[in-house]
């Protein structure tokens, strides 16, 4: 599902969810019931701060013409195991998965 933002006169801008693509270049105003012209917005980009997005960009840009190229697994250090609970006596015989 995509959000669409249409401006009524009246009302001012206002959003529909639709699925993607399927948007009209008119909707109904939900407040008047008037006619309200699809708006062209930016994606949503706010919710990251300007140097991470701005680092995001840079590196994105320079991968273009030098690849990283991974060489080995990151390592994730020792893993944990999940703690075991006890079982009642009568569930104990049953198998485990």
């Amino acid at each position: 599902m995509a959000v669409y933002e249409y401006r009524c006169e009246k009302d001012g801008l206002f959003e529909l969810i639709q699925p993607m693509g399927t948007a009209t270049e008119t909707a109904t105003c939900s407040l008047c019931g008037g006619h309200a012209a699809r708006v062209v917005s930016l994606p949503m980009v706010r919710r990251a701060s300007r140097n991470n997005l701005h680092a995001a960009m840079d590196r994105a840009e320079k991968s273009r013409h030098e690849p990283e190229v991974v060489t080995s697994l990151p390592t994730t250090g020792a893993r944990k195991r999940t703690p075991v609970v006890q079982m009642t006596p009568a569930l104990a015989r049953l198998p485990r998965p």
